[in-house]
């Protein structure tokens, strides 16, 4: 598990600027590369860090260190990802074959279910298909726990992640008209390959991407010229279940993109990450301060927020932060 979110790591790393550049859903703010990348670098120095042979324990605490630092739609939904796939692996110190289709599963319930207008065509769809296809094989398998049979499972998950990316431009619009393929899918894919190949002791397939539209170095970023208004608030709060549903309510009736998970149990209920697309900051925050105490508030502008790599200088200059 170490193995893999570091490679992942790698992988986003060098693949942030193709993913920016075909970046243009849910706004053209060409940065789901970036986000992507920054959040599992979190989860993947939190796992580096943690000693433990409980596979469930160490993707808790990679999931949690995700969940904080979280960056746009798709890193944090990365971190339910995460989080949700944690679950069922405590107590393991071993991965199978049923163990991956339990685990992802129960990761895509739960990534759909913390949107408040989930989107199919996006990288939830890639990783629906990729539980889908993993599940299959291990029925096929029929619970056969050996590592041939795990090998098979990851394999038919990664096949039907691609095949979810393809279609991916179909399925949305914007999309279609656009001729590219979903950012946040292709991200998706190059997690659950790294995945694979960190299971198995192989490499990457770095051919997983060959003709998949917009994604030639030689093409141009797509998200360039297209308009991508208002600020990306996130936050960490703690909130009762009720509280937390009351506040998903006020933001969905004032901005889009709303994301709301459960990073930890508290006294008082859980601990949520908050994630909300609004024309202006203020109409987020007013309604998240009248709920609660929030920490970690990041206001981003979304035009032209993905222009810059996590690796140059005046990315976080791009970033206006508040009280932690």
């Amino acid at each position: 598990m170490k193995r893999w979110l570091s490679k992942a790591e790698v992988s986003l790393g060098n693949h942030s600027d193709r993913l920016n550049a075909i970046n243009i859903f849910p706004v053209a703010d060409g940065d789901t590369g970036t986000n992507l990348y920054l959040t599992v670098r979190a989860a993947a120095q939190a796992a580096a860090d943690h000693d433990t042979h409980d596979l469930g324990d160490l993707l808790k605490v990679a999931g949690q260190a995700a969940m904080e630092d979280a960056r746009g739609n798709s890193g944090t939904l990365f971190a339910v990802f995460l989080s949700a796939i944690a679950e069922p692996l405590h107590g393991a110190s071993r991965l199978s074959g049923p163990l991956l289709a339990t685990a992802l599963n129960r990761a895509q319930i739960r990534s759909w279910s913390a949107l408040s207008d989930p989107v199919p065509g996006t990288m939830l769809s890639v990783l629906e298909a990729a539980s889908i296809g993993a599940a299959t094989v291990d029925q096929a398998n029929e619970g056969d726990d050996s590592n041939h049979a795990l090998a098979m499972t990851l394999q038919g998950a990664v096949e039907a992640a691609l095949e979810a990316v393809v279609q991916t431009e179909s399925q949305l619009g914007a999309l279609t008209e656009a001729k590219v393929v979903d950012a946040g899918g292709v991200g998706f894919l190059l997690i659950m390959d790294a995945l694979r190949a960190a299971s198995l002791g192989e490499e990457l397939q770095d051919e997983l991407l060959d003709g998949l539209h917009g994604y030639d170095v030689q093409a141009p970023h797509i998200h360039k010229g297209m308009p991508a208004e208002g600020v990306e608030v996130m936050c960490t709060i703690n909130l009762s279940p009720l509280d937390a549903a009351t506040l998903r309510l006020h933001l969905d009736e004032v901005g889009d993109s709303v994301i709301m998970s459960a990073v930890t149990e508290v006294e008082e209920g859980y601990r949520w990450r908050v994630h909300v697309h609004v024309p202006e900051a203020a109409l987020a925050l007013r309604y998240i301060e009248e709920a609660g105490q929030p920490s970690h508030i990041a206001v981003t502008q979304l035009a032209g927020a993905g222009a810059v790599s996590p690796q140059e200088p005046g990315y976080f200059e791009q970033q206006e932060r508040y009280g932690s």
